[in-house]
């Protein structure tokens, strides 16, 4: 919502701007209420105001539906069109451009003869008495020779002004319609990769819980039920929330402890874990699932009842700022065949360089006797 607000606001100002510039440019008009008194100022506005208008229909309509699907013949025949209309309206609607006077117009006092001229002082190229000598020659009512030379001139300069005005807006809008649409298609590009890439998570997740659930049914352990409880939070959690692209902090740490809680089951209260969570989640926004990874890693391959196991795993909460690492010693694991090693610490790299790219700090250390991952991330 604030973003659309904001790009409101850009076009509004951008609009104001361009339409300012023929009043701040113009010798004659100083402020909105003068181009209706001088027919060239009021002339050069209705160009602006017509071409911004292209602006927004070749935007918003032409690019669209023509360009983008492909009929361009359609669309350049159009635009076209467009500029006839940008070149005609405006001296349709306003008939005087320098030439001679309509009738009841008074010319000002200090300008017996507005010409073109007069806003091209270079063009002036005869004296006051020699367009007095050359009126007179012609007879009454006639315009100097110069004076019909010096129109034409003016005119085919308006035609190329309107021609590259014409010409910016209609690349301008082309060139900022092409890059929406690439930003859109890079949006919806990284918003189904990051599905595929919780879609490979989750099962993954599911499968190590319901082993930690098989081992406790096995042993008719009486903290079945709790584990199964457990379960259902933690699949809620992934159902329901883990769809949005962030959630609180809190709930992430909450799915964190349910986790850790089923791997004390199975494995007994005698497994060496530290756990620790300082600071304190308030309302501070994360990305789903994407701590877990690295918790699932240190006990898939850190706990062996016949090794030495050393699991500690740590959250610390500073602002929006969030510090995360996890420690395990490495002791014998054997494989399951229906899973690949390291696809959740390869699909969290990915998400992270996709979701935080120039806000996050991973370190991993793939030592002989030890791995170790140390995370910072800038919390929303």
């Amino acid at each position: 919502m604030k973003g659309r607000v904001s790009q409101v606001l850009i076009h509004i100002t951008g609009c104001v701007i361009f339409l300012a510039l023929p009043i701040v440019f113009s010798p004659d008009a100083s402020n909105l209420s003068d181009l209706w008194r001088y027919p060239p100022a009021l002339k050069d506005f209705l160009v602006y105001l017509v071409i911004l208008l292209f602006f927004y229909f070749n935007y918003f309509v032409l690019i669209p539906q023509y360009y983008f699907r492909k009929k361009y013949l359609a669309f350049f025949l159009i635009s076209l069109v467009c500029f006839t209309v940008i070149v005609l309206l405006p001296n349709m609607l306003v008939d005087f451009r320098g030439g001679p006077p309509r009738e009841g117009y008074e010319w000002p006092a200090n300008n017996p003869m507005p010409m073109p001229s007069d806003r091209h002082p270079h063009e002036m190229q005869h004296s006051p008495m020699e367009q007095a000598d050359e009126m007179s020659r012609q007879g009454p009512g006639a315009m100097p020779q110069h004076y019909h030379q010096t129109v034409s001139r003016s005119i085919l300069l308006d035609i190329g002004h309107q021609v590259f005005l014409f010409l910016a807006v209609f690349f301008f809008s082309l060139i900022l319609r092409i890059t929406d649409r690439w930003r859109q298609t890079e949006k919806e590009k990284l918003n189904a990769e990051l599905s595929y890439l919780k879609a490979q998570i989750n099962p993954h997740f599911l499968f190590n819980i319901l082993n930690t659930i098989y081992s406790l049914a096995v042993e008719k352990s009486d903290q079945t039920s709790t584990a199964v409880v457990k379960l259902s939070q933690m699949m809620r959690y992934v159902i329901s929330d883990a769809g949005h692209q962030l959630v609180p902090l809190s709930k992430e740490i909450d799915y964190l402890c349910n986790y850790i809680e089923l791997q004390k089951m199975r494995f007994g209260h005698q497994l060496p874990l530290s756990f620790t969570v300082t600071g304190q989640a308030t309302g501070q926004l994360i990305a789903p699932l994407i701590l877990i990874s690295f918790v699932e890693n240190a006990f898939k391959h850190g706990v062996n009842a016949a090794e030495n196991t050393d699991i500690k795993i740590a959250v610390n909460i500073l602002e929006n700022q969030l510090h995360f690492s996890a420690f395990n010693n490495k002791v014998t694991i054997k494989e399951l065949p229906e899973t690949e090693s390291g696809i959740g610490l390869e699909n969290t790299r990915k998400r992270l360089q996709l979701l935080y790219p120039a806000s996050h700090t991973l370190v991993i250390k793939d030592d002989a006797r030890y791995f170790e991952v140390s995370l910072s991330l800038q919390l929303s």
